[in-house]
């Protein structure tokens, strides 16, 4: 019985303790006000994690992701609009950190690159299906025909030749 208490406290707490953690790296930060803490939510939900790169600012647990927050924030405090942040970011790391990089010739391949590929494995595929109905099929030959007929176990009068 103190074996069952015992494990069921310990999964109690664990289970209790992962909520905390998980919504601790936002309660660090103080804002003035709830518009400005949306903003700053919304900001690096925006953003890119340069160490997990499938996962925003706003849920990485990366030591990298942490700072940027940091950086994200103060810069949010200072009074930067979003397009001051978003510049700055992007100058010291480059259109990755933006999960909607802008159109411009550095980014046509992360625009069209997957359209150019399926296009062109297209035109490989339907290439290829007009060439392999342009081949006539060969006909057997009658000692090919006899050899296969004796590998089924057919005779002549089966076969009707």
């Amino acid at each position: 019985m103190n074996r069952l208490f015992t494990a069921l406290l310990v999964v109690s707490l664990l289970l209790g303790a992962t909520p905390a953690s998980a919504s601790a790296t936002l309660e660090a930060f103080k804002f003035a006000t709830e518009a400005e803490e949306v903003h700053f939510k919304d900001l690096i939900a925006e953003i890119r994690c340069l160490v997990c790169q499938n996962q925003s600012l706003a849920d990485s647990d990366a030591e990298l992701a942490h700072d940027l927050r940091v950086e994200v924030y103060e810069m949010v405090q200072e009074g930067r609009s979003d397009a001051e942040i978003i510049d700055f970011l992007v100058k010291r790391y480059g259109d990755f950190v933006l999960y909607k990089p802008p159109l411009k010739p550095q980014t046509w391949f992360i625009w069209f690159g997957p359209f150019v590929l399926l296009a062109i494995a297209g035109f490989l595929l339907v290439r290829a299906l007009r060439r392999q109905r342009q081949v006539p099929a060969s006909e057997i030959s009658d000692a090919e025909r006899q050899r296969l007929d004796a590998l089924l176990g057919k005779t002549d009068e089966d076969s009707g030749t």
